[in-house]
């Protein structure tokens, strides 16, 4: 009985680190402890249920993680991933040579430079942006009749 207990507590810990993370990596080991506790309940060995727990967890893992991430996965476009193409406001002129400019998206200020050396854009000047590059926005002007995604 003490045996099913520790499996379930691994079992219990395992699913609360999962639900924490979200990251798909330790609920292959939670199912491992799963089946690791039917087999202390069957009265295996501890070797039988050690060897059932691995082997359960590595074989999930290998074989139906890549399949759960593909599916886990959705397109959606999230933070940073989302900017590209959106559009902002110039707050201090974006001259590239002066190592200047910033732009307000959404209430928040970020860096921008734009996409050539030789483009200064001014301030108030409506920008698309066109790529992350760390922390750095790098846009292109828009022409001053455009709306503002």
């Amino acid at each position: 009985m003490q045996g099913i207990i520790m499996w379930l507590v691994l079992l219990v810990g395992l699913l609360v680190i999962e639900g924490l993370t979200a990251q798909l990596t330790t609920v292959w080991f939670a199912v491992g402890a799963l089946a690791a506790a039917i087999a202390c309940w069957q009265d295996a060995s501890l070797t039988v249920q050690l060897v059932i727990f691995i082997g359960v967890s590595v074989v999930l893992f290998i074989f139906t993680r890549p399949l759960a991430m593909k599916y886990a996965k959705k397109d959606l476009e999230t933070n940073v991933n989302s900017l590209p193409g959106r559009t902002a406001v110039v707050t201090e002129k974006i001259d590239n040579l002066a190592q200047t400019g910033k732009v307000r998206l959404n209430d928040v200020d970020w860096l921008a430079r734009s996409t050539g050396d030789s483009i200064i854009i001014q301030e108030g000047s409506v920008v698309e942006i066109a790529e992350v590059q760390g922390v750095k926005l790098i846009v292109k002007e828009l022409h001053k009749k455009e709306e503002i995604k």
